[in-house]
């Protein structure tokens, strides 16, 4: 029996309180998650903090995501009262739908300070979400310069940041947080294979043959396409092993090399080399 897969290291929990203490320091809450998970990466016990607070949900990496389906999350959130764009983070036409956005939000709250006479009044924005949704690049292209450390590993940021943009902006870059139970399997699973989870606490194998079995329902073309076709009805683990065979995955004697495979699937999956995909459809999971 698979083992649950979870991760929730005491400066999580660290992190979520200082969220909620800083909460009242801010006009408007960014909170990331990403694209190609967009249910299973928005954090249950930060949405509880911030609760009726201005908010932005920002649908990061959508470059590497399923394009309809993205549209469709768009959609599906409007249609439920919360604000929501799809984001490249290093793209400046992206950056600037979020700014727009942000301004359209604001736009009370800075009339209301232009009457009292505080016409360069900043937005305070605090960006959260999960670990790897990249809030920091998000922070970079924002601030226009390397002002967030960032990485391809979670856990980078470990402390509360404010950093100037040069512009209306002032941001609160806040640690990436999961949550002590990371919901369904389906729900571990995917946050795993796109790097949310810090890898040491995982079974690759396990991670990366349970992920390669959803992309296989979802997206057949996509798979067969850069890890050969195979017969109908195959057996899941067959498959798993001819597509290890396929890549030149191999040990002495011809033995298959299961984690060398696993590590260059997910690799593949995170980089979007597989192509765009989505593990979640709106209203669905």
């Amino acid at each position: 029996m698979a083992q649950d897969i979870n991760w929730f290291p005491g400066h999580m929990r660290k992190a979520l309180n200082d969220t909620k203490d800083k909460l009242k320091l801010v006009d408007l809450v960014y909170e990331t998650c990403d694209a190609r998970i967009p249910f299973s990466s928005r954090n249950p016990e930060l949405s509880k903090i911030i609760g009726d607070k201005k908010r932005i949900l920002i649908l990061n990496k959508s470059d590497l995501a399923d394009p309809n389906l993205t549209d469709e999350w768009i959609k599906y959130h409007k249609a439920n009262g919360l604000p929501a764009v799809s984001l490249e983070a290093v793209d400046r036409k992206s950056i600037g739908k979020l700014t727009d956005l942000t301004m359209e939000l604001m736009k009370e709250t800075l009339e209301k300070a232009s009457a009292k006479g505080r016409t360069g009044r900043p937005i305070r924005v605090m960006v959260v979400g999960v670990p790897n949704t990249g809030k920091s690049t998000l922070i970079n292209s924002l601030a226009g310069k390397k002002a967030a450390v960032t990485g391809d590993k979670p856990g980078v940021t470990r402390q509360p940041k404010w950093i100037p943009t040069g512009g209306r902006l002032e941001l609160m870059d806040m640690p990436g947080v999961l949550w002590p139970k990371l919901g369904s399997r389906k729900s571990q699973v995917i946050l795993a294979a796109t790097g949310a989870v810090k890898a040491e606490v995982t079974d690759v194998v396990e991670v990366a043959y349970d992920a390669s079995n959803l992309l296989w329902e979802m997206y057949p073309s996509l798979m067969s396409d850069r890890y050969g076709e195979f017969e109908e009805g195959i057996d899941p683990y067959d498959r798993f092993q001819k597509m290890a065979r396929s890549k030149g995955c191999l040990m002495s004697g011809g033995r298959i090399d299961e984690d060398r495979f696993s590590r260059l699937f997910l690799d593949d999956l995170r980089s979007g080399r597989i192509g765009r995909i989505t593990f979640e459809k709106a209203q669905k999971d």
